[in-house]
């Protein structure tokens, strides 16, 4: 068994993570995609793929993207879910490592593996809740989300690249990156405005990387951002009203609603 780092007393913890926006994620799997094209060179390269054109394509990725319809009738919604490595605080992958191949930064708290003395025995992919280990077949070892720890480090780049691939490439900012031990931080303070959780806390592992979840739907005028004077134009349209002056019905409707 691999012990996890020990506790400080009163002093903080850095806890780098992901805080992931549930409500904005459109599920371009853009994440996905960058974070293979960096990983496939640097701290845990290659990522290997099996028969990549074929049928069955099958690989190594450290990210990937579920998608989900929730809900009924008018009230339902698709939901997209990434989903790599949380960086747990109490991580079990690490726990049941017979070899120490796995372990837990003291400290950033990033959870990595050592491939030379990692031992594909898989059992920390059998004790991770979350799916998120993967079994290199040509390696013979276990890989995992690293954070792109080569690139948050990587002191080459310009500061502001220094973020995991995954939160640079996405097109609709869904991804945050910060220390989430510090309560001042702006990760910190996204996930206490908008009631980030955990991902399964029932569980007990204390995930690091948080996810936002979606808002209260919208699809009224005024709770949509547009205008509340907008709302007597959508209604005159709604019942043919050729009152204003102009065009009639529907095009009448679009003229008022571009010229208010």
């Amino acid at each position: 068994m691999t012990s996890l780092p020990r506790q400080t007393d009163g002093g903080r913890r850095k806890k780098l993570g992901l805080v992931i926006d549930l409500d904005i994620c459109v599920g371009c799997h853009a994440c996905a995609v960058n974070c293979k094209e960096w990983n496939d060179g640097g701290h845990s390269a290659p990522l290997t793929d099996q028969e990549p054109y074929g049928k069955d394509v099958s690989g190594v990725w450290f990210n990937r993207i579920h998608s989900y319809e929730c809900g009924d009738g008018p009230t339902s919604r698709t939901v997209h879910f990434p989903k790599s490595c949380l960086h747990c605080e109490t991580p079990a992958c690490v726990t049941v490592c017979p070899t120490g191949a796995s372990y837990k930064r003291e400290e950033d708290g990033i959870v990595l593996v050592n491939a030379d003395t990692c031992i594909g025995c898989k059992l920390c992919s059998w004790a991770c809740p979350y799916g998120a280990r993967e079994y290199d077949q040509s390696d013979g070892v276990m890989k995992k989300c690293t954070l792109c720890i080569d690139r948050i480090y990587n002191e080459n780049l310009e500061e502001v690249d220094r973020v995991p691939a995954c939160v640079s490439t996405c097109p609709v900012s869904a991804r945050h990156f910060g220390d989430l031990g510090d309560p001042d931080s702006d990760v910190s303070h996204l996930v206490t405005e908008r009631g980030g959780f955990d991902l399964m806390a029932e569980l007990g592992y204390q995930p690091v990387n948080k996810y936002l979840p979606p808002r209260p739907r919208k699809d009224k005028s005024g709770a949509t951002g547009t205008g509340d004077a907008l709302t007597p134009l959508a209604e005159l349209a709604a019942a043919g009203s050729d009152s204003a002056a102009g065009a009639k019905g529907f095009l009448g409707w679009v003229d008022r609603m571009l010229s208010a």
